[in-house]
């Protein structure tokens, strides 16, 4: 997935500006959960809101704000008649203008590089309706302005050790009040490290560029390599790619289907000698796992390893042997894989809330 951070820093580099459209809350049925972003520029919007005459209007109210100027603003969209949608809920949409060096941009940037969760303040109102705030555990930078500065800091942090998501609140009274949008930035795009470039592989590769994830693509044969790639591929061709295992920061999601079957021999033994990888998939049949065990079971590797490993690979009931089918198997796979671990890891916050 081309992350909106990494569209939002792309076009600001090219001195282009732009509107972040942000569902700031919903209310009853609506298209796309609070927290969903789109870019509008001038001729092109990135992202989408849930599509229809409610992402129409956003797209011109943005274009409007592109050619006029202004700040932040705020938007009730009844999702009735008037929008031509049958959802019947209540969308909040905030306008934020892009057209300085956004120097907040680079914290969310560093963020992410580091692994580290933060939630982003952004004001929707009032003079201090440019102001940006982001917050970390260990470090803040911007601000919001005014007198709410601390308490929008301790909401912020209340939020990253909650785990709710964002939240859309009025602080102060008369003319100092202020509406703040909190959203939370988790680190909770998945790493996954790609084994193998062949027809499989750039297929996955095209589904997984959708997707929250940061994938690293290894093999040994430079020229498998599609010219293009999606911004959240990073590509390794090298010799060792085994020494890809070894650099790879725990909880990594590895998929292996190589060319070669000694190759990827090779890998499933070093991935499993790690014992600290979030999933771990093989391509191929229930007998090349059977075949692998064997062998690395003569060469001292205790059974109890292999539950770690999923092979064959792709969630069940989709027959066919078409790379973009066995893609799409994997890519739903993950997903699932990955949904198991978000809900271990929000458990504790419902269980606090509860």
């Amino acid at each position: 997935m081309t992350h909106w951070i990494d569209t939002l820093v792309r076009l600001r580099d090219c001195g282009q500006p732009a509107v972040v459209v942000t569902v700031a809350s919903t209310r009853g049925s609506a298209p796309r959960e609070a927290g969903t972003k789109m870019i509008v520029t001038a001729a092109a919007v990135h992202g989408t809101i849930g599509g229809g005459h409610l992402e129409h209007k956003a797209i011109a109210i943005a274009r409007d704000l592109l050619i006029g100027g202004g700040p932040n603003a705020l938007r009730r969209f009844p999702l009735g008649a008037s929008l031509g949608q049958c959802c019947g809920g209540l969308v909040n949409l905030l306008f934020e203008p892009v057209i300085d060096a956004a120097p907040w941009l680079d914290a969310l940037v560093e963020l992410r590089r580091d692994g580290v969760d933060g939630v982003m303040v952004s004001t929707t109102n009032g003079v201090a309706a440019a102001g940006r705030l982001v917050v970390a555990s260990n470090r803040t930078f911007g601000s919001v302005g005014g007198d709410v500065e601390e308490e929008v800091t301790a909401l912020a942090r209340q939020i990253l050790t909650s785990g709710d998501g964002p939240h859309l609140l009025p602080l102060g009274d008369g003319e100092a009040a202020l509406t703040v949008l909190l959203e939370p930035m988790r680190a909770h795009e998945f790493a996954i490290v790609l084994f193998g470039a062949g027809h499989v592989g750039r297929a996955l590769v095209r589904i997984l560029a959708d997707l929250p994830c940061r994938i690293t693509w290894v093999d040994e044969r430079e020229d498998e390599f599609p010219r293009d790639v999606p911004e959240n591929v990073r590509i390794i061709c090298t010799d060792t790619p085994e020494s890809e295992v070894d650099a790879a920061a725990a909880a990594t999601h590895f998929l292996v289907m190589t060319h070669s079957h000694a190759l990827d021999e090779t890998l499933v033994e070093r991935i499993l000698r790690r014992n600290d990888c979030a999933w771990f998939g093989l391509i191929g049949s229930l007998t090349k796992r059977r075949m692998f065990e064997r062998r690395m079971q003569r060469r001292g590797m205790p059974e109890a390893c292999f539950a770690a490993m999923t092979c064959p690979i792709g969630v069940p009931g989709i027959p066919g042997k078409e790379p973009a089918v066995i893609a799409v198997a994997v890519a739903a796979e993950l997903l699932q894989v990955r949904a198991r671990a978000l809900a271990r890891v929000d458990a504790p916050a419902n269980a606090r809330r509860a």
